[in-house]
């Protein structure tokens, strides 16, 4: 590959790398990481509107919205109206259930592996580049 000086083609270059190993990975589910990602917040948020979602994931709402239909088409997410009938709520499927149910110990394999095969501080150096990044922005 080519050498590069740029920071953000070295980070592209990482991300990519680290997406792929992660999507072999949990190919078995049916999902993609993006995917596994979102489904998890999703379940992690208990159904959450689609605002709190965006908060949640640093995703913008266009870009969000995007993705939440791409996952209600493929059957994994459903989108009511809240009560107020502005809100948009974000729910799993009974699909999105069981493609999590596969997907989580084929993650936390791959998650100790690559741990395992990084430095000791490659995490902590990742959540201070991020942290850094978004005082930069």
């Amino acid at each position: 590959m080519l050498p590069v000086d740029c920071l953000c083609t070295l980070a592209r270059r990482s991300a990519r790398s680290l997406t792929e190993i992660y999507d072999r990975a949990i190919e078995p589910s049916g999902l993609k990481i993006t995917q596994y990602s979102l489904l998890r917040a999703i379940d992690r948020l208990e159904s959450p509107s689609v605002s709190e979602l965006s908060e949640a994931t640093g995703l913008d709402r266009s870009t969000l919205g995007r993705n939440l239909r791409v996952l209600e088409k493929a059957g994994f997410v459903a989108i009511d109206q809240g009560d107020d009938g502005r809100t948009r709520i974000a729910g799993l499927t009974a699909k999105a259930r069981k493609a999590l149910r596969i997907a989580r110990p084929l993650w936390d394999r791959t998650q100790e592996r690559l741990s395992t095969a990084l430095p000791g501080d490659a995490r902590k150096y990742l959540e201070k580049l991020n942290a850094g990044l978004e005082q930069a922005a």
